[in-house]
């Protein structure tokens, strides 16, 4: 069938939105039909750096849609479903099979090779392959094919714009708070960074009961933002520089937990020193390299935390973040801003100058 996708042709180069032939799902795949996508800084980090050998290729990986065909070996799904789609995993070995399929044996080829395991891939213009499968949906596009382990069924009245980003960036933040930190009621939180994924680790947070909840940011709407969402405190790291001895007095003596998003030597070096004794540091942000003096880490006792895609399994996390939107207790709505998919280059640009903290296309 005839799609229409956004191809990236080099490595950096522009999301095009054109048409793009799909092959029709195999027997362990699944068609859907794209209702929205969500724009994530993992898109724009690997389409920078994306291989050229690997082009032209569609990104896309925080897809909602509505199932239009199953595969006969394909359980649990049904046309006319609506579904979140997340990042692919196997299913079969030990980090699958423990409940952590974020680090399964198997992430990179069956979510950042380009193709399916395989190597094949379901996209093709003029006769010529279209590198796709990306985490196992491609889902800047009108349709993609996905496999059950990373279509989750979700509330045919759940706005496909909420929807959308709970596969990726909304499970990293709240997954990280929830799953991994578990933190206790009472418990001192910093968050560094109020994109997407940073403001999703607030409202975790504040479900759980931290207090105090501490948001520190350069863009002042998203500040704004983050107060409005139940942060205790928002800090500008540009104008407050150092912002340890405000987080030291704000915590009475240290923050026990510190998420960040950025990566960036500069601020994780304050990060550590805003850490009471014992205190823990989650790392969410990608494509960068840190450095950390050693001494400061063990003269603390701080324990480091990486973390990918929250450690959740998004088959059960992502219905209980449903839940928790629909009681109005997880107003990820607020987080959104909407972009048709033909104007996926002005979605990309509001990510990239602040404007848009979770930028998703929608497909009309």
């Amino acid at each position: 069938m005839q799609i229409r996708a956004a191809i990236t042709e080099n490595p950096g180069g522009p999301f095009v939105v054109q048409a793009v032939d799909l092959e029709a799902p195999r027997p362990d795949e699944v068609l859907v039909r794209m209702t929205a996508a969500g724009v994530c800084h993992t898109d724009l980090g690997m389409q920078a750096g994306w291989p050229q050998r690997r082009t032209p290729m569609v990104f896309g990986h925080e897809g909602a849609g509505v199932v239009e065909a199953v595969g006969e070996q394909v359980a649990g799904l049904a046309v006319g479903d609506h579904v979140c789609l997340t990042f692919d995993s196997c299913g079969r070995c030990e980090q699958c099979v423990a409940g952590h399929p974020a680090y399964c044996h198997s992430q990179r080829i069956l979510n950042t090779a380009g193709g399916r395991a395989d190597g094949s891939t379901p996209l093709s213009r003029d006769g010529a392959p279209v590198f796709g499968a990306f985490f196992g949906q491609s889902s800047f596009a009108t349709y993609a094919i996905t496999h059950a382990r990373n279509t989750v069924r979700v509330p045919a009245e759940l706005p496909p714009a909420v929807a959308a980003p709970l596969g990726c960036g909304v499970q990293t933040g709240a997954g990280t708070v929830v799953n991994r930190l578990r933190p206790e009621p009472g418990s001192s939180l910093m968050v560094i960074g109020a994109g997407g994924v940073g403001l999703s680790t607030l409202l975790a947070a504040v479900v759980v009961g931290c207090d105090p909840v501490i948001v520190v940011e350069p863009v002042a709407s998203r500040r704004a933002l983050a107060t409005e969402l139940g942060a205790t405190a928002v800090l500008d790291p540009t104008a407050d520089g150092d912002f340890v001895s405000t987080v030291l007095d704000l915590t009475r003596g240290g923050a026990q937990y510190v998420v960040d998003t950025t990566s960036r030597s500069d601020v994780l070096r304050q990060a550590v020193a805003a850490l009471r004794p014992r205190g823990e540091l989650a790392l969410l942000g990608i494509g960068a390299k840190v450095e950390f003096d050693v001494m400061s880490l063990l003269t603390k006792g701080v324990r480091v935390h990486g973390v990918i895609e929250g450690d959740v399994d998004p088959a059960r996390f992502i219905p209980e973040l449903v839940g928790l939107y629909q009681r109005g207790l997880f107003p990820v709505d607020r987080l959104v801003t909407t972009f048709a998919f033909e104007d996926i280059a002005a979605a990309v640009a509001g990510m990239r100058d602040g404007t848009a903290v979770k930028p998703v296309l929608t497909f009309g």
